[in-house]
């Protein structure tokens, strides 16, 4: 088995930039401590080698996108997670009062429900409204709603792709 190639500054760097860009552009923070976000940012691309997408560094991928989607960053979690505690899980993304300095972020308690939970959720259909002349489907990350035939390429609120949509009815 031969080893991964070395994450490099330069990777780091570009995707920084836009992470940063990103961010910025849908209305959201990131922590201001660049170096502790390039180091998130270093995670995210060594599970991008490890799995081929670039799951959360702060939990544990199963390895298999398909189960690993709702942390894909950014995860589906982050917009509860920074209303309610000020930060996503890792801190990536972070509320205006702690990237202008006013707050701190804190340890903050996992919002990611348990596996058997999460596959549940997947199964679940919206029972009695499949007479819809066309189905609706929902950004898993932040909520974002389009009634088409298949979902947006992009999130045109949150920029994720379109494989985190799920069929809302």
């Amino acid at each position: 088995m031969s080893t991964p190639p070395e994450i490099t500054r330069e990777q780091v760097e570009k995707l920084f930039v836009k992470v940063k860009r990103d961010a910025e552009g849908a209305g959201y923070q990131l922590n201001p401590d660049v170096e502790f976000v390039k180091e998130l940012l270093r995670g995210m691309l060594e599970n991008e080698q490890r799995y081929g997408y670039q799951s959360c560094p702060c939990r544990l991928a199963a390895g298999r996108k398909e189960e690993d989607l709702d942390i894909i960053c950014p995860c589906n979690y982050r917009d509860g997670d920074v209303v309610r505690h000020g930060a996503c899980y890792c801190a990536l993304y972070v509320s205006k009062e702690i990237a202008e300095g006013k707050k701190e972020a804190v340890s903050i308690p996992e919002s990611r429900p348990p596996a058997q939970q999460r596959a549940q959720h997947h199964a679940r259909t919206a029972p009695g409204l499949a007479q819809l002349p066309l189905p609706v489907w929902r950004c898993t990350v932040c909520g974002y709603l389009c009634a088409r035939q298949e979902p947006p390429e992009l999130c045109p609120i949150c920029k994720v792709k379109k494989e985190r949509f799920e069929r809302f009815i």
